[in-house]
């Protein structure tokens, strides 16, 4: 119920307690069995991000702990491959540079300050690394620092900027690089303005500008995505499970299909705005099919609960598939069917099939939260450990 899930986020304030490790987090009740480590950048059967990140969200960095090359293949959150090159492809890469962007994204070099060509550039667009060509500032987080370097206090996507410990001219510092392609982009210091509190300190030499409404070359553009919407109760377990999903590239909480605008989750709780606490899903269709999420999301819950989904009561805690096409709407009502069909229920499904509105992101605190909390749900997981298994994709 409302007041039980309210008393948990409370309890999770006052404890304060993270799971979160890196690209890796820890989920379910045990939060120190291995068994439930899951990674938090996307396999490659796990889905694309299509949509650039809230940048009123909280990103945790990307923390390099090894320069490993892998053969799994890696899909950031935003929905962009971002498998670490291997060491010929770099150099392969650097050996078309200039003198001068070699020895700063290959040697670790730093330009002289007030001399690079992106300090003081103004347009609206991507910043995009010199080397493979990934997105990792946006001007919409650019500022005027004074120090003499362009500078960022949050990165396009915190998991294309990998950080390391630079001990290098007496000093201890953070530097951060290129996740994908090792190339050196300068330091992160902790001056900077809110909402971070970071300042991201680049060379200009490392970086090639995109202007916004230009297309991009193959090497910046994200994975080919799709988005689904479904609601089953609270959306804490539903969103936890959708992300560990094979070909899941992110999955957040919000509210759909209510008659307000901007609802918050007092709202939704304690006033008749009609929303339902939704999971949207993005996903890879090369990797996962739509169907195959449908099933999923009717193995994690109760369909046949009207209005609820266990102790959780209310309108907004209805079983929904909110549709964003067509094709959707007919795989879901066949699914549907299907189960009908092969009594798979005592009771009548009643779960809502209607076409998606407008999707409200949730606060904060709802996001990951079974992730960050290590707290258990009733959420069944619908995944096999065969689903599970990462993808390996050639040398």
């Amino acid at each position: 119920m409302a007041g039980m899930k309210l008393a948990h986020l409370i309890s999770a304030a006052v404890i304060g307690v993270t799971a979160s490790v890196g690209l890796f987090f820890l989920t379910g009740p045990e939060p120190g069995d291995p068994s439930l480590i899951v990674p938090r950048v996307a396999m490659e059967y796990d889905p694309p991000a299509a949509e650039q990140l809230d940048p009123t969200q909280p990103q945790k960095p990307n923390i390099k702990h090894a320069r490993k090359d892998t053969t799994v293949k890696l899909i950031s959150r935003s929905a962009y491959d971002i498998t670490p090159y291997s060491a010929e492809k770099i150099a392969e890469l650097a050996s078309k540079l200039d003198e001068e962007t070699y020895r700063i994204t290959q040697k670790a070099g730093t330009e002289a300050p007030f001399c690079g060509t992106l300090l003081d550039n103004k347009k609206d667009g991507l910043y995009a690394c010199v080397v493979c060509g990934l997105p990792l500032f946006s001007s919409e987080h650019k500022f005027t620092s004074g120090t003499g370097w362009p500078s960022y206090y949050r990165a396009f996507d915190e998991q294309h900027v990998q950080r390391i410990v630079d001990n290098s001219h007496g000093m201890i510092r953070t530097e951060i690089e290129c996740a994908r392609c090792n190339a050196h982009l300068g330091h992160v210091f902790d001056d900077g303005p809110k909402p971070t509190g970071e300042r991201h300190c680049l060379n200009s030499a490392s970086l090639v500008f995109h202007e916004k409404g230009k297309e991009l070359p193959e090497a910046s553009r994200p994975i080919k995505t799709e988005t689904a919407y479904f609601a089953a109760g609270c959306f804490w377990g539903v969103e936890h499970y959708f992300q560990m999903g094979p070909g899941v590239i992110n999955a957040s909480s919000g509210y759909m299909q209510g008659r307000t605008e901007k609802p918050t989750y007092k709202d939704i709780c304690y006033s008749d705005t009609g929303h339902a606490e939704t999971v949207k899903v993005v996903f890879d269709p090369t990797r996962i099919s739509y169907k195959r999420l449908v099933e999923a999301f009717f193995a994690m819950h109760d369909p046949t609960q009207l209005n609820r989904q266990g102790p959780d009561i209310g309108d907004q805690y209805r079983s929904g598939i909110w549709v964003v096409n067509d094709a959707q709407r007919m795989q879901a009502e066949e699914v549907i069917s299907m189960l009908r069909d092969a009594g798979a229920y005592k009771r009548p499904i009643v779960t809502q099939v209607e076409q998606a509105k407008v999707f409200w992101p949730a606060e904060d605190y709802h996001q990951d939260y079974i992730a960050t909390t290590g707290r258990a749900c009733h959420v069944t997981n619908p995944w096999s450990k065969q689903e599970l298994q990462p993808a390996s994709v050639a040398p």
